[in-house]
């Protein structure tokens, strides 16, 4: 009697799991941020009726954008080839630039994620990744990675772990802070290069953390790095040729990766391994990014001035956002 009783509160447990997560949508607002490379313009969309609420100026050759975790604020990289040193915050909530972030030593801001509070950026220019603590206003840490254009950054949530992929060296880069929880000495980075291929620039981790998907532009290669092991365990001979973003589903079953140079969007199975799908949507597809809900994603295609919307049931376009010549892609979500 006893072991039906947890059974049921088990089944029980898992039938309102819909309904708590519902309930968490219903209480946010969600916010596609999409930017425009030729406009300089940050696009704020409402992701339900597809209408672009805000255009907001930004600096020259904008590249990615990444929310704070309140969605009030954006962060837009200043990218220039590796030259600039400026981060542009946007208040998504009135539609308006705020200041502007000057990483001056760190130049050409790239690759953005927003982790524990704080901005963190690679630094493509200077060989390293950043970080920015809005509460001081200061740029409070920074690490070389010795590679070069270290382009895309991913932080674990604790910010203990670190990717990269660093693009002319052909490499994948790992750091660890091996510093005891509660350890308030310097921070204790040990950093681990896998060689790739060069062009490796998209990528993304798995869900459950223990691999790490990356596209190789040159050689048209997936590498799966196993976290554990460190190294690469599985190569995969997509040809996609022109690899710009990888990007898992929510779901994490299916893998998206866009090409800038065939305008496809390849579709593998996460756990097989096996192409599920090829769609043309455009002249070059760029940015990927998935609806929190999982039904749809957005890829921004650069020289249509266009994101293309799929709906992840069908795998077909089912829409278009026109927002200039579009890169990357955000959401930001803000509390009702």
């Amino acid at each position: 009697m006893k072991q039906l009783k947890y059974q049921l509160l088990i089944k029980v447990s898992f039938s309102i799991l819909p309904l708590f997560f519902a309930a968490v949508v219903c209480n946010a607002q969600l916010r596609l941020l999409a930017l425009s490379k030729t406009d300089h313009t940050l696009a704020i969309v409402d992701p339900v009726s597809l209408k672009v609420l805000a255009r907001v100026p930004v600096g020259i050759d904008p590249h990615e954008v990444i929310a704070s975790s309140d969605g009030k604020e954006a962060y837009v990289s200043i990218y220039g080839g590796g030259s600039l040193h400026t981060l542009n915050v946007i208040d998504i909530v009135n539609y308006k630039p705020l200041f502007d972030i000057d990483t001056k030593p760190l130049l050409g801001p790239h690759g953005l994620t927003f982790i524990d509070g704080k901005v963190w950026f690679t630094a493509e220019g200077s060989k390293a990744i950043g970080r920015y603590d809005p509460s001081t206003h200061t740029l409070d840490w920074c690490m070389g990675t010795g590679q070069d254009r270290t382009h895309m950054i991913y932080v674990s949530s604790n910010g203990k772990k670190i990717y990269t992929t660093n693009v002319s060296s052909g490499t994948v880069s790992i750091f660890e802070n091996t510093n005891s929880p509660g350890t308030r000495a310097h921070e204790n980075w040990i950093q681990t290069i896998i060689p790739t291929q060069k062009g490796t620039e998209g990528f993304d981790v798995s869900h459950d953390s223990r691999e790490l998907w990356a596209a190789s532009s040159q050689d048209g290669k997936i590498y799966i790095i196993n976290l554990a092991a460190k190294k690469v365990v599985s190569k995969i001979d997509a040809k996609v040729f022109g690899a710009n973003r990888l990007k898992f589903t929510t779901d994490g079953k299916m893998v998206f990766i866009s090409s800038l140079q065939s305008g496809n969007l390849t579709i593998y199975n996460s756990k097989t391994h096996k192409e599920i799908k090829k769609i043309n949507i455009g002249h070059g597809a760029a940015g990927i990014l998935m609806d929190p809900n999982g039904t749809r994603a957005f890829v921004a295609c650069s020289p249509d001035n266009y994101v293309a919307i799929i709906d992840l049931k069908t795998l077909e376009v089912s829409g278009h956002i026109n927002v200039g010549r579009p890169d990357g892609l955000a959401w930001a979500v803000q509390q009702k």
